[in-house]
């Protein structure tokens, strides 16, 4: 499965999160969010996994860096997020869920229109 590259923030609706994993200290995923101004509903998680690094002060400790999710929507597209657990430089706290990329083809994967080529693209 190949996925197209999007790189875009997320917005998060209210009370949507999945707050079971809380405990363990990962985020709660948002049941439903908006992308370009359209609400898309998650059916279910596929898979989840994190990223660490190392700390930033040469201690040797290793500390997770983002959360990844991929996740089926409603719809059937398949859907890579990921949560950045430290805010970037000058920004707030919220804003940190990402919409990494989007499934373009597979066994059982709707084909998402952004991953349809443009007029000329091969």
């Amino acid at each position: 499965m190949s996925v197209r590259f999007v790189g875009e923030r997320l917005r998060p609706l209210s009370r949507t999160a999945d707050t079971s994993c809380l405990a363990a200290g990962a985020p709660g995923l948002p049941l439903r969010f908006l992308w370009r101004d359209v609400a898309i509903d998650v059916a279910r998680v596929r898979r989840t996994w994190r990223e660490t690094g190392a700390c930033v002060h040469g201690s040797g400790e290793r500390y997770v860096r983002r959360h990844w999710f991929e996740v089926i929507a409603a719809t059937g597209e398949v859907f890579t997020l990921y949560f950045e657990r430290r805010a970037r430089r000058g920004e707030r706290k919220r804003g940190r869920w990402w919409l990494y990329g989007i499934a373009c083809e597979g066994e059982g994967v709707v084909v998402a229109p952004g991953c349809r080529p443009n007029p000329g693209e091969r």
